[in-house]
């Protein structure tokens, strides 16, 4: 169990230190922040492994916690990064209705 454990552990530093290379050097402020995002991924599945590596379930509110974080977070930048979801819905549906109308 303990080389399962300590391969883990490889592999999730592994996957953080390339994602901090991605969040020092990414080209775009989105590149930047999805790399964040996938650090609170990497983290969640770090804290997972040692709850269950040590069989303690205390950590499972932070989990919960850090997950609830990751989807909003992704949610957010989703929404600021497409500039369409920012008009709001009314906006493509009038589009959407003037270049079917104006094809015809």
């Amino acid at each position: 169990m303990i080389v399962v454990a300590v391969i883990a552990a490889v592999f999730l530093a592994a996957a953080a230190g390339m994602t901090l290379v991605r969040i020092v050097r990414g080209p775009s402020t989105l590149d930047r922040i999805v790399a964040m995002d996938v650090l609170l991924a990497i983290t969640v599945c770090a804290i997972a492994a040692e709850a269950a590596y040590s069989r303690d379930a205390t950590g499972l509110p932070i989990l919960l916690g850090l997950s609830l974080l990751g989807a909003v977070g992704s949610v957010a930048v989703a929404r600021f990064a497409d500039p369409a979801a920012r008009s709001g819905p009314g906006h493509q549906a009038s589009r959407g209705s003037g270049t079917a109308a104006g094809g015809s």
